[in-house]
């Protein structure tokens, strides 16, 4: 007795669809950053998503391989970004056409800045600051000649920038990053995850365990504040005139006062938020993190609170 079998041929419309998405779950959000027109967020999978609507809808714009930890805007508009093998991205002010140059120090970038003279800073491994001025043609290299990763690097105005890195260390430019001058340390060997200035006194910085310095004289000295979501921060940032944090177990914070506080958000979920940014026009932010995750927080309006 014979047999005969027919198959049907297998409906891969879904998976089709599920490709063609411009976000993906297996792409993992590490920075974001916006011109107030365009917002852009760097992913490990060797893309950068590039929004044009606040974060509304997306677009999968081609990295060359990179794995972007780490994006700012630039005065005229255009991204710069840094990754974990050692080169600096740049793109247009639409976020498209990325291009890198190969950094030589630090040996690991950890922290990009671009400063009002559209300068491209980049800080990280060994104790370095880099600088070009040239987009990427040549850097200048401030070495301090210890071993300490510099993970965070911001410029207030044109002249005054600071760094904060493994061990407290903090380094601060007051002359546009000719010259950087070592002060106090954050005190108990603190690691900074992130460090915000909202002027050339105040600032913050988040480490382990959920702890949050503020300093009120540019880093010369710095004291506790309390963090009632008990959530390390990974990133900071101001939004409507009010620091902000995000971290882990999908924790966005507000500054309240002298206290730390969660921001509810719908359908929040427990993945460790490693980017956020202030959304220009909504009152909202854009937050990102593992599995496809960029999604738009509402916040209600704190300029009065400061």
């Amino acid at each position: 007795m014979g047999l005969a079998a027919c198959s049907v041929e297998p409906d891969l419309s879904s998976v089709a669809a599920t490709r063609s998405r411009p976000v993906q779950r297996h792409d993992l959000t590490q920075a974001v950053a916006t011109n107030g027109q365009v917002v852009v967020a760097g992913t490990q999978s060797g893309v950068v998503l590039v929004s044009a609507d606040q974060g509304t809808t997306w677009e999968r714009e081609p990295a060359s391989g990179a794995s972007m930890i780490g994006l700012a805007a630039c005065p005229d508009g255009s991204f710069v970004g840094i990754d974990f093998y050692s080169r600096v991205w740049s793109s247009d002010v639409a976020g498209k056409r990325w291009t890198s140059v190969k950094l030589e120090r630090p040996h690991t970038p950890l922290a990009v800045a671009c400063d009002a003279a559209g300068a491209w800073w980049v800080s990280g491994t060994g104790s370095v600051i880099a600088v070009s001025r040239d987009r990427g043609a040549a850097w200048t290299v401030t070495d301090q000649g210890q071993d300490v990763q510099y993970t965070t690097l911001q410029f207030v105005d044109k002249d005054f920038g600071v760094a904060t890195g493994e061990f407290g260390n903090v380094l601060v430019t007051e002359d546009g990053g000719t010259t950087w001058v070592k002060r106090p340390p954050v005190p108990g060997d603190f690691y900074p995850y992130a460090t915000l200035f909202a002027n050339r006194n105040e600032g913050w910085t988040s480490g382990i365990a959920g702890q949050v310095m503020q300093t009120l004289d540019g880093g010369r000295t710095w004291q506790a504040q309390n963090n009632a979501t008990g959530a390390p921060l990974y990133r900071l940032f101001m939004h409507h005139g009010v620091p902000y944090g995000v971290g882990a177990v999908g924790t966005v914070a507000r500054l309240d006062g002298d206290t730390w506080r969660a921001v509810s958000y719908p359908d929040a979920m427990p993945a460790s938020l490693g980017a956020g940014v202030s959304l220009v026009g909504p009152n909202a932010l854009l937050v990102g993190g593992p599995v496809g995750l960029l999604r738009r927080v509402a916040t209600v309006s704190t300029d009065s609170n400061r």
